[in-house]
């Protein structure tokens, strides 16, 4: 018995299926030609195919099958207005390549410089699907330019990836090394430690006087300390002093080279278990984004352990803080640029906007962050870090009755400027393919 399914109802079927977006082009005796399409898939490794679907009433269709080549160009989030240029959702446009960088591929297709990732076929075989026409590719070239997330279709609509939030956090404090009453401060470095917050200590004679290593994972065991070096021999040295973390500063200037030499002295000095932190100073300052992602990929290249992005000290203008949006944007690039190396934030509570980047930053995919107990330092504070975790099921290492001891012990020793009143103590935390435009 044949099923009969009203057209609407199968649109709107496939429209709850999210699917990535690409333009697909061709080149041949008419020029070039391109359409934003989703009906993509990839089909076999070896050899490597792929394929795409197109109407058979479209005039690209027709220009597949004359010339016999087609590329695929992956869009990525900022594709937005390219994706509806081709799909023809822009009045007045008489040539859709007068936008983007293109280039002849292998085949002669088009191919973007900047997209997220592009294959470049010739059709291997033709199959009839009802009023579409499958054109299977056998791949001869592909490119991954860059680094970024993809632009998405779902339900009629254009979008980008979720943002769900991390099951917990992971803090390393700073603060306490350059404390003035760093003598005294000794138990609250213990305490954090044995917390699972990594504490810098001041020498690397200090060591690590609980026997901890650092804890990556941020699993409630003792985290360790980190020492901070100027240079590649210090840190070699460092490591040898057996500190179990070794930090460096580098500036966000895209060469890289001397802070990817430090990584590999350590890394080769005999030391496996120490991990390396380079921190790219200014790293959120507006119109460093480009240099501190080519910093970043540098040290992930040279096998980097640990990543630190800052934001500078606050400047006579207001803009010299990181802001919501600025920093989306970089650790939308930033995040799967350093793959499994973990990105941490130093924010600082610049104009009160300190709690809204730290959730920008895990809404983002950072799951690492640098606090100061009681806001020591002009760096976000621990106890507010702590609480906004709490309030949203996200775990982090202190919970509630010894954060409250530990902040009124660092408000004792530390001095901090005049504030307003204590927040709350923090709670427990809790445990379609889209139709293609013609």
């Amino acid at each position: 018995m044949t099923t009969v399914i009203d057209e609407s109802t199968f649109r709107q079927v496939l429209s709850r299926w999210p699917s990535g977006v690409g333009i697909v082009t061709t080149a041949g005796a008419d020029g070039w030609h391109g359409m934003t399409a989703s009906s993509f898939s990839s089909v076999s490794l070896a050899p490597p195919l792929v394929l795409v679907c197109l109407d058979r009433d479209i005039r690209s269709h027709d220009l597949l099958i004359r010339n016999g080549v087609f590329a695929v160009n992956v869009l990525g989030r900022d594709h937005l207005a390219l994706g509806r240029r081709f799909a023809g959702m822009e009045a007045g446009v008489t040539d859709r390549f007068a936008a983007g960088d293109w280039l002849p591929g292998a085949t002669g297709s088009p191919v973007l410089t900047d997209s997220a990732a592009w294959v470049d076929c010739r059709v291997r075989h033709r199959y009839p699907g009802g009023d579409h026409t499958i054109f299977l590719g056998e791949v001869v070239a592909a490119g991954v330019p860059r680094i970024t997330s993809p632009l998405l279709f779902h339900s009629r609509s254009w979008g980008q990836l979720a943002d769900p939030l991390p099951d917990r956090v992971d803090l390393a404090d700073t603060g306490l090394a350059g404390a003035a009453a760093a003598p005294h401060t000794a138990r609250l470095a213990r305490a954090l430690r044995l917390a699972g917050v990594r504490v810098r200590t001041a020498r690397p004679a200090d060591g690590d006087p609980d026997g901890a290593r650092t804890d990556r994972a941020g699993s409630g065991s003792p985290a360790g300390s980190s020492v901070h070096v100027a240079d590649s021999a210090a840190a070699v040295a460092a490591a040898a002093a057996g500190s179990p973390a070794v930090e460096f500063t580098v500036a966000p200037d895209g060469d890289g080279a001397a802070a990817a030499a430090t990584v590999r002295a350590v890394r080769s000095s005999g030391h496996p278990h120490t991990l390396v932190v380079a921190r790219i100073r200014d790293a959120l300052r507006p119109g460093l984004a480009r240099g501190c992602l080519l910093t970043v990929q540098r040290l992930t290249a040279a096998g980097c352990g640990e990543i630190v992005l800052e934001e500078p000290a606050e400047g006579p203008d207001e803009a010299d803080g990181a802001s919501p949006l600025a920093l989306r944007r970089l650790l939308q690039d930033a995040v799967p640029e350093a793959g499994a190396v973990p990105l941490r934030l130093a924010l600082r509570d610049h104009h009160g906007l300190g709690l809204v980047n730290a959730l920008t930053g895990m809404k983002s995919g950072v799951r690492c962050f640098e606090t100061s107990l009681a806001g020591h330092g002009g760096a976000l504070a621990t106890e507010q870090l702590v609480l906004l975790c709490s309030r949203m099921g996200v775990a982090a290492p202190l919970d509630g009755a010894a954060l409250r001891a530990l902040r009124a012990e660092a408000r004792a020793l530390l001095p901090q400027p005049a504030a307003g009143p204590p927040p709350p103590s923090p709670a427990p935390a809790a445990a379609s393919r889209a139709p293609e435009p013609q």
